[in-house]
């Protein structure tokens, strides 16, 4: 079996990514999928943290004639329901797995703390980061940058659904789109290209962690990615 490239990996999932075909809510099959692969990546002693999103239940930022922090914190909620369905998956894959919330709600998770997550990865554990940073204005894009500057990861890995990469405009709206093979993160702010937030671009930027834009629809693109192979865009400062 090949040798994986990064020992340490930050795995942001999009809300999404988890719904599948279905578009909302949580399509089981895909789980099951994304389980498997984290599953091959756990024997080749990856150690993986994943941060999931909530779009596939609510949006913060889309919320209309919402308080902004009231329908952020509703989007938390949404990310913890997405985890603990992980959770399940992956339990069910054999693969022990602990979720840490950034809200306390210790009787379905752990609370964040930085040090008990490095153990469980240290152990071989898949830890699963739920309710964002825990605070309100910061998309899990950011907490994904965070995470990963917190527990020293050596790389994000970003899968999308429906996009293979980073282009510099939509692909499914221009068929002349031009796809990057690899990318500086200030010419992802400079370029305005929606790769993340510019907060998350900048905090990556600022603690040198390579980011790796790909596309979850292939099967075994996760592997592929932490193998090393050249699948989507890479993005760092070099």
């Amino acid at each position: 079996m090949s040798q994986p490239k990064y020992k340490r990996i930050v795995l942001k999932l999009s809300g999404e990514a988890l719904a599948g075909d279905k578009g909302v809510g949580i399509d089981e099959d895909t789980i099951e999928k994304i389980s498997e692969q984290i599953k091959k990546l756990q024997i080749m002693e990856t150690e993986i943290a994943i941060v999931v999103g909530g779009g596939n239940f609510w949006r913060g930022r889309s919320a209309k004639g919402m308080d902004r922090a009231t329908s952020d914190y509703m989007g938390m909620l949404g990310t913890v329901i997405n985890a603990l369905a992980l959770q399940d998956s992956l339990e069910k894959a054999g693969v022990i797995t602990r979720v840490q919330s950034a809200i306390e709600m210790r009787e379905v998770a752990e609370p964040y703390i930085r040090r008990r997550a490095i153990r469980h990865l240290e152990k071989g554990r898949v830890v699963i980061f739920a309710a964002g940073t825990g605070n309100p204005y910061f998309s899990t894009d950011t907490t994904a940058a965070l995470r990963a500057a917190e527990i020293e990861a050596d790389v994000i890995l970003l899968a999308k659904k429906g996009v293979d990469g980073v282009y510099d405009s939509d692909p499914k709206m221009n068929s002349e789109a031009k796809k990057f093979e690899q990318l500086k993160y200030i010419d992802v702010l400079n370029m305005g290209l929606k790769v993340m937030d510019s907060t998350a671009t900048s905090l990556c930027m600022d603690n040198q962690i390579p980011l790796i834009v790909f596309g979850i629809d292939e099967p075994d693109n996760i592997i592929n990615v932490v193998l090393g192979k050249k699948i989507g865009t890479q993005v760092k400062e070099e």
